[in-house]
């Protein structure tokens, strides 16, 4: 059955991870970057856990999971290597109706992970619906190759640039075929090959004046 995928803003919401493992800990830091209020359930967490916890990243009930642990939570992962417990992890979750993803089960998960890509504000995922996650982190590995660190910057300045268009122009047509344009356009190559002049020389003469970088609050040597 075909999912959704879809990006959610997790930013100060609660979210509960079952379990202390190393899956445990990937399922953390993802959350953290995402700025999630992270609570670890874990009676003896592994090293991973632990360090997280002594940088005060997430909170820690050092303890076996019990019911009603899940209340508040926007979102769950179980990731203990006890079936039943993780099997008890997803009952509450649905009873409470909060997605919960459960390692290793497709069956008992309302929602899969996918194998995603980060490069600043650009996420590129990669999924198989649950049916093959090695295959989706190989996929991922590829297209890291492709999409080099240099997007995040190119994300970055076009998010600048659009937003100057759409406050200085309220022709959408016009804004749409610039901002298409720069989407178009070698900026990612040529941040890679560390040619900021060129990037500037290119934005100016699709945007006309005001558009440097310094004026778009983009230093030179940051698009090195």
């Amino acid at each position: 059955m075909p999912q959704l995928t879809i990006s959610l803003d997790l930013h100060g919401k609660p979210a509960v991870v079952v379990g202390g493992g190393r899956v445990a800990a990937r399922k953390c830091l993802t959350l953290i970057r995402c700025g999630a209020d992270v609570t670890v359930i874990s009676p003896l967490p592994a090293t991973g856990v632990q360090r997280l916890v002594r940088l005060a990243l997430i909170n820690h009930l050092p303890r076996n999971y019990s019911e009603g642990d899940l209340k508040g939570a926007v979102i769950v992962f179980a990731a203990t290597d006890q079936p039943e417990i993780n099997r008890r992890v997803a009952s509450e979750a649905a009873m409470h109706g909060v997605p919960v993803n459960v390692a290793d089960s497709r069956e008992f998960s309302s929602f899969s992970s996918p194998a995603t890509l980060r490069r600043g504000e650009l996420s590129i995922a990669v999924t198989t619906g649950g049916s093959a996650p090695a295959l989706s982190r190989r996929i991922r590995k590829q297209l890291a190759v492709i999409y080099g660190r240099e997007y995040a910057d190119t994300v970055a300045l076009l998010g600048k640039i659009r937003e100057k268009l759409l406050t200085q122009n309220d022709n959408r047509r016009y804004n749409k075929r610039i901002l298409s344009d720069l989407a178009n356009s070698p900026i990612p190559e040529l941040l890679k090959n560390g040619m900021p002049r060129e990037v500037e020389h290119l934005i100016l003469e699709l945007c006309g004046p005001g558009f440097t970088l310094d004026e778009l609050g983009m230093r030179k040597e940051t698009t090195k």
